[in-house]
């Protein structure tokens, strides 16, 4: 299992189907996540299920499925009806498997347990998602929201002409005509659904998200006396990019355990609004204002720019602490490099973090655990990626987007 989780997140899938070939022989796996709102498809497997398998069925099985009962039976997957195994675990996180063909499904407990590991460790790394796992998911986030919307309107136009040649009187065979439009109507509302089922997947309500915050923060404090005062958003608010979601609880998580280890502190005060183009998020405290601004600085402005948001921090002396953040609800319009960012593969973005430090082909094998000739391949692929000529230009780069290179792991 350590090999499971110790890795690049994007091939978590791949690694956990390694872990099952044995116990349950397999054609396909997904893993199906609503914290990975860049990529909730975690796939292994058969490419013509893998590559096809679409966020409406899984989220439609998903439905149906009562938490640690798993799904045994046959369900639409990949655009046909296929015989599978599904679990939903405790975070949500929905596991589907395509057993070979006569295979019995065995050490289910096991296999559970394993699976509940997998979907904790995805939500810690999204919580604690560095500045180059939140570009490349805002990258992936906006580019399937720019194909659905194209593909969506594409469809939508030709089944609109379709129903409006069939609603003609100028046709004959009445009986035909109208279990075609019907056919098309409901082709129409299906296309439609699915496409918000999509949105709805990779937006989240405010109030839904600050709700989700006190109860991440709930067990932070149990045991500190600090009195937590929180004012809600807006109901009316607008809904949230899943990535800023999550870089909003985090900054708050980060910003209240910052506070909470001062010797001093009765009370922590949080509070949400927007404005109609940004989240803002505030939070003080009634500490005596020793905090080491500029340590916590540093631990939060890379996830904040990389958003393209603002955050101020000041301590006063006596008066206590303020952390203000600010981040952008839309996508801001992206220059040239900032495109070519999202053309980086999860590694490629790795070793961007670690050119933007200045480190060296050696330096950077063994932050990362792989070899000097991998490491001389994958610099190649980002400089031809981004247009540039030198690593300082691609480390530039990488400074003004806010990607740093993780050091507090290693991946095998």
């Amino acid at each position: 299992m350590r090999d499971v989780i110790d890795g690049p997140l994007p091939d978590i899938a791949v690694r956990f189907s390694k872990f099952l070939a044995d116990i349950w022989p397999h054609t396909a796996l997904v893993i199906f996540t609503r914290e990975c709102t860049g990529r909730p498809r975690k796939v292994s497997g058969d490419p013509s299920v893998v590559e096809r398998v679409t966020i409406a069925e899984l989220d439609a099985l998903h439905t149906r499925m009562t938490e640690g009962t798993p799904f045994d039976d046959q369900t639409v997957i990949a655009g046909a009806k296929r015989k599978v195994w599904a679990l939903l675990d405790a975070t949500g996180t929905l596991l589907l498997v395509l057993p070979k063909p006569r295979q019995r499904i065995r050490e289910v407990p096991l296999v559970a347990g394993a699976f509940g590991v997998v979907a904790v460790s995805i939500r810690h790394q999204v919580a604690q998602a560095s500045p180059a796992y939140l570009a490349e998911s805002r990258a992936a986030s906006s580019e399937r929201a720019r194909t659905i919307v194209e593909l969506t309107d594409l469809h939508a136009a030709t089944l609109e002409s379709i129903l409006s040649t069939l609603r003609s009187k100028d046709l004959d065979d009445r009986r035909s005509r109208i279990t075609a439009s019907e056919t098309a109507s409901s082709a129409l509302v299906t296309l439609r659904s699915a496409g918000e089922s999509d949105r709805n997947l990779a937006e989240e309500a405010v109030t839904t998200a600050f709700a989700r915050l006190q109860g991440e923060l709930r067990p932070l404090l149990q045991h500190r006396p600090v009195r937590v005062d929180y004012v809600d958003p807006p109901v009316d608010g607008r809904a949230l990019p899943g990535e800023v979601a999550s870089a909003a609880r985090a900054v708050v998580r980060s910003a209240v355990l910052a506070f909470a280890a001062q010797a001093a502190l009765e009370r922590i005060r949080i509070a949400w609004d927007c404005d109609g183009g940004n989240l803002l998020v505030e939070v003080r405290d009634d500490g005596d204002g020793g905090l080491d601004t500029d340590a916590l600085v540093r631990q939060l402005s890379g996830r904040v720019h990389t958003l393209g948001g603002r955050i101020d921090v000041e301590s006063v002396d006596g008066w206590g602490s303020r952390v203000a953040v600010a981040i952008p609800l839309d996508v801001p319009v992206a220059r040239p490099d900032e495109q070519q960012l999202g053309d980086l593969n999860p590694r490629e973005l790795e070793v961007l973090g670690h050119l933007a430090t200045g480190k060296r082909n050696k330096a950077i094998a063994d932050s990362l655990g792989i070899s000097e000739s991998t490491v001389k391949f994958h610099v190649a692929g980002v400089l031809k990626k981004l247009g540039v000529a030198s690593r300082g230009e691609a480390g530039a780069i990488a400074l003004e987007a806010g990607i740093r290179a993780d050091t507090t792991s290693r991946h095998a």
